[in-house]
């Protein structure tokens, strides 16, 4: 069961102005399901991603990286759950701009100018025959409140769909942000997550864009691990329609602008936070957060070294203080003039260690009460500096195991 995660309410994810979406059963993978999922794009609408860092990158992200870099304009994107097609050479390549060849024909634009995304099983052939074939059922079932049953046809080893909306005012109109994203496994993005894609009917000046989808992953996607592997998949777009009538928003520094990409970062980490909460098996959301770092950099190395370990998640799983382990990963985070003696560790509210050992005050029994809470933070303090930072995690429990011995049956 997901940690405090429930499936979002339609009805609290408002339409973005200019995208309207549309999904279908193509059966590909299992029948009976949405597994594919159309967003159409009004023309003069900018869009921006980030991709995985991982250099086995499936065919589809390849060619989102070509059309992207083609700056002709994209007008949609093709996503279907149920085949990555990764690990699948040039045959994906041409499967995967087949798909592309055929929506393009269906909304009278050109290849190009759509951007497909895959996600599911690794090395095993897409059968874009199907994807094809169901594309009339998608574009006739394309409408602007889509968002909740595009969350469902996106999803592969999750329990919940995973959706967010936002509305503000900017320069008197009444701006939304609604978003969408999938992963339960698989997750240590090295640039977001498995699959997310945000979207804005504010007019933005097109040039933000590419930098600000960087730093909404940096914020949030970039924070996550369940389980410390990097997709072949994973990929962030940000979409901005321009259709809200606001005066175009041309900094984010201060103001509108700033209020702007606060809720687009809301928006980002809750879509990020729920992946970790439907961490394949996860019973413990867990916050880690490094706090006195020389820079953020060397704050996040020391929270990815705790949030990673098996050893301290399968002790959050079974509500174990053992919290010498947390020290360890402190230790061999790869900080090579760290001094031990400085370091304080809590849980929660509880004072675990201090000058790098036990706390006088501590006992066992206080980090057990912490430990058995569905929702902690582990603070750690280097005393090195005024530099923070923040990642999320989740426990390893035997349902990690056995929903990934399961996947491919």
């Amino acid at each position: 069961m997901p940690v405090n995660l429930t499936a979002p309410d339609p009805a609290a994810l408002h339409p973005v102005a200019g995208v309207e979406i549309g999904t279908a059963m193509a059966g590909i993978r299992k029948a009976g399901r949405r597994d594919l999922a159309v967003l159409r794009l009004a023309e003069g609408a900018s869009v921006a991603g980030v991709f995985t860092a991982n250099r086995f990158c499936a065919a589809p992200v390849l060619l989102c990286r070509e059309h992207l870099g083609a700056g002709q304009g994209i007008r949609a994107l093709l996503v279907n759950t149920g085949n990555a097609n990764a690990g699948t050479g040039e045959d994906g390549l041409a499967r995967a701009r087949a798909t592309c060849v055929a929506l393009a024909a269906r909304l009278g634009i050109a290849p190009w100018q759509v951007l497909p995304f895959s996600t599911g099983v690794i090395m095993e052939t897409l059968p874009h025959e199907r994807i094809e074939a169901a594309l009339p059922a998608a574009l006739a079932d394309a409408r602007a409140d889509g968002w909740a049953l595009a969350a469902e046809a996106i999803m592969t080893t999750d329990t919940v769909p995973k959706a967010a909306s936002r509305r503000l005012a900017i320069g008197g109109r009444t701006v939304t942000v609604t978003g969408v994203a999938k992963g339960a496994g698989m997750i240590r993005p090295n640039m977001a997550t498995m699959l997310g894609f945000v979207a804005t009917d504010a007019a933005i000046a097109p040039e933000l864009l590419q930098p600000l989808v960087r730093e909404l992953a940096d914020a949030s996607f970039n924070r996550i691990t369940i389980d410390g592997d990097t997709s072949t998949n994973d990929s962030f777009v940000l979409i901005a329609t321009h259709q809200a009538g606001n005066a175009p928003v041309t900094q984010l520094a201060g103001g509108e602008g700033a209020a702007l990409r606060a809720a687009l970062t809301e928006v980002a980490q809750q879509l990020a936070q729920a992946i970790v909460r439907d961490g394949e098996g996860a019973t413990k959301f867990i916050t880690v957060q490094v706090d006195g770092g020389r820079d953020a950099a060397e704050c996040r190395q020391v929270a990815y070294a705790i949030a990673h370990s098996p050893l301290v998640k399968t002790a959050f799983f079974a509500s174990d203080p053992n919290l010498g382990r947390i020290l360890a990963a402190v230790g061999y985070a790869g900080i090579a003039d760290l001094d031990q003696t400085l370091i304080d560790l809590f849980l929660d509210d509880v004072h675990v260690a201090t000058r790098g050992g036990r706390h006088p005050a501590y006992a066992e029994e206080q980090g057990q009460r912490v430990m058995k809470q569905p929702e902690i933070t582990v603070r750690v303090d280097l005393h090195r500096g005024a530099a923070s930072a923040s990642v999320w995690t989740c426990d390893l429990s035997y349902d990690y195991v056995r929903i990934n011995a399961d996947y491919r049956s």
